[in-house]
């Protein structure tokens, strides 16, 4: 479903609720279900559960009141008797509550007048039975989306002063025992009585930023149930049609989905270091320079320098065959940007594709990616989220055999990428590593800005390198025990440095490798010179009669890759040692210091040559994938021949 309209929430109506958002938070009343009361019965008295089932409604009544604010004022006299000021975190916390309540009230509103649910409340007295039918069920819709709406601002406002690892907390935390979206009302008062229930005992809150750590899990876990419930709620079009926009600031509520789902922790990965890749000068230079590049981005004003001078890669591919370290290289990006993020102090998320994104339900992958996109539009972080072995999921779409799954996450990846949806802070990037490039979808592999080849160990070096960082391990326990000779004039490891620029790696290209981009070169190099601008103009007509593929597209690819080259230039040392000369700076000094860089690395540089380099790789490459599908068909099919006359030859041996 699009989204096609915002609307915003407007500060002054939001102020007009204040009042009665502040109700439930002083008193709210609810008697519990009967599956809630006897759940665990049989376990031990300390339980939590246990300790949640029991009433402690006054007067033997059934009926419960609870009031957060007084429970939030007991916390503070419980964990600084002394103090007069109340904590800051409970301070915050208390107020992050107010605000979010009286954004799901007007959520609730908005969703009566959209649905027309307001004028059925007015006509409920004369309603028949499906007029009823349809008041309860708009009922249960509304409330439902006003529970989201208020856990979604919650977790906007918390998630940032929350514990990096809730995991003890959400140990300790069993469950909400019952969610109600029968009525507004009952929404909110059945929610904050569990709420209330669990931060009064003693076991759950146990320091000040411990109420903040509980208050997200349990509205992490308020939204999971209502995620449950979704599909079972009608009338939900004017929910899903729409985004409401809060008045000066950033949050937004667009339909049911949740920029934090999954996206608050990073995964976990192995640490791994560029100089123990071997080989791939390409891809390490590339690496660098895309941690260097997203370290620029400006959290105040949410863009990066390096977009407006040509340099930033929302989407990057990095290809070649197994076993050359694609899965090395997604660690030591991921272990080189988490490195200078702790060190200048900014929040970092490493957020690769899971393996199982692909859904045998309809429309369950479209979700699945929707929901695993999302956190990429999260302006607050640096994000790397890489696509390891990307053919699987991001395969072509008119191939034989392509599941719906597939073809609904490609949908998605492209409307996010490109379009309406893509919105690029210059903070968020995503990596295709793949092993069979060929295989990716065309639409997929044009959204690709830039492009470079994993290819392992290439020369003696190379080898001898990849070689003495397995034996020097056995030097670490028996000092003698390799006795062989070193190598004469090189020292180990001395070319896996990291080169300057990229010039140092390309400047060896000077005609295409691939026979039939090398004829056309040659055939256009007698019609004009490659300094004339006419030059590129009839080579790519002449490259679109061959693969007929190669569009627009494939033009600003070439040209984003120029512009990349003209950035490619080293952020200073001293600036990573002493972060306020330039990560610390506003964005208008960030963006003038690194134009002063890039006239200084243009110097040397000469444009002509620039050009002509690139387009030879962005043309080699293009061919290398569309042949290789072919080539690997036909080497297939050779093999099987061979196969076949072997066994025969065999089979006539045996029975002479």
């Amino acid at each position: 479903m699009e989204h096609n309209s915002t609307f915003p929430i407007k500060q002054n109506e939001l102020d007009m609720l204040r009042e009665e958002a502040t109700s439930y938070i002083k008193s709210v009343q609810w008697e519990q279900g009967q599956r809630a009361k006897n759940r665990e019965k049989d376990d031990k008295d300390d339980s939590i559960l246990l300790y949640l089932s029991r009433a402690k409604g006054g007067n033997g009544a059934s009926v419960d009141v609870t009031s957060v604010s007084k429970t939030i004022l007991a916390l503070k006299k419980r964990l600084l008797p002394d103090s007069v000021a109340i904590p800051i975190h409970l301070n915050h916390t208390l107020y992050a509550l107010q605000e979010a309540i009286t954004l799901g009230i007007w959520i609730k509103d908005s969703y009566y007048d959209a649905s027309g649910l307001s004028s059925l409340s007015e006509r409920k007295s004369t309603l028949d039975n499906s007029g009823i039918r349809e008041y309860e069920s708009k009922m249960h819709t509304a409330t439902a989306f006003m529970l989201f709406a208020t856990a979604y601002k919650l977790l906007n406002d918390l998630h940032s002063f929350a514990s990096d690892d809730l995991s003890v907390m959400k140990n300790k935390f069993a469950g909400i025992p019952e969610v109600s979206i029968m009525s507004p009302l009952k929404g909110f008062s059945c929610a904050l009585f569990y709420y209330d229930k669990y931060i009064n005992h003693p076991q759950i809150i146990t320091s000040d930023k411990d109420v903040v750590d509980f208050t997200v899990v349990y509205f992490e876990a308020l939204i999971d149930e209502i995620q449950l419930r979704k599909s079972t709620l009608e009338y939900t079009e004017t929910i899903l049609d729409r985004t409401y926009k809060l008045e000066n600031s950033d949050f937004a509520v667009s339909g049911w989905s949740n920029v934090f789902a999954g996206a608050a922790k990073s995964v976990e990965f192995n640490k791994i270091q560029f100089e123990q890749i071997v080989g791939n000068r390409d891809a390490k230079h590339f690496a660098r320079r895309l941690t260097e590049r997203m370290l620029s981005y400006d959290f105040t004003a949410k863009k990066n320098p390096f977009q407006e001078l040509g340099g930033f890669m929302p989407v990057f591919m990095g290809y070649g065959i197994p076993g050359t370290g694609k899965s090395m290289l997604i660690a030591a990006i991921a272990t080189r940007l988490k490195e200078h993020c702790d060190n200048l102090d900014i929040p970092f998320l490493f957020h690769p594709m899971p393996d199982t994104l692909i859904s045998t339900f309809q429309g369950g992958s479209a979700e699945k990616m929707v929901e695993w996109m999302k956190p990429l539009q999260d302006p607050s972080k640096l994000i790397f989220a890489p696509i390891d072995d990307a053919e699987n999921n991001l395969q072509e779409r008119t191939a034989q055999g392509v599941s719906a799954g597939v073809k609904e996450v490609i949908g998605v990846f492209l409307r996010y990428t490109e379009g309406a949806y893509a919105v690029n802070y210059g903070n968020s990037s995503i990596g295709l590593f793949t092993n069979l490039p060929e295989m990716l979808d065309k639409a997929v592999i044009s959204r690709v800005q830039g492009r470079f080849l994993i290819d392992g160990a290439r020369t003696e070096h190379d080898f001898l390198d990849q070689d003495y960082l397995w034996w020097k391990k056995f030097e670490k326990t028996m000092p003698s025990f390799v006795n062989m000779q070193n190598p004469e004039g090189y020292k180990y490891l001395d070319d896996q440095v990291l080169v300057k620029s990229l010039g140092e790696i390309l400047s060896q290209v000077e005609k295409p490798s691939e026979e039939r981009v090398l004829e056309t070169f040659e055939k256009v190099d007698k019609m004009h010179e490659d300094s004339e601008h006419m030059f590129y103009a009839t080579l790519y007509k002449e490259i679109q009669k061959i693969f007929p593929f190669f569009s627009s597209r494939d033009l600003r690819n070439i040209q984003s890759a120029i512009s990349l080259r003209l950035t490619d230039f080293d952020l200073e040392d001293d600036w990573f040692e002493n972060p306020e000369i330039y990560f610390k700076q506003d964005y208008d000094t960030k963006f003038g210091m690194l134009q002063e860089l890039m006239k200084a690395n243009m110097k040397g540089l000469d444009f002509s040559d620039i050009r002509k380099q690139e387009v030879i790789r962005y043309l080699d490459n293009v061919a290398t994938i569309a042949d290789t599908d072919f080539k690997r068909k036909v080497d297939k099919r050779i093999n099987q021949m061979n196969i076949e006359l072997e066994a025969r030859e065999q089979f006539e041996n045996n029975n002479d």
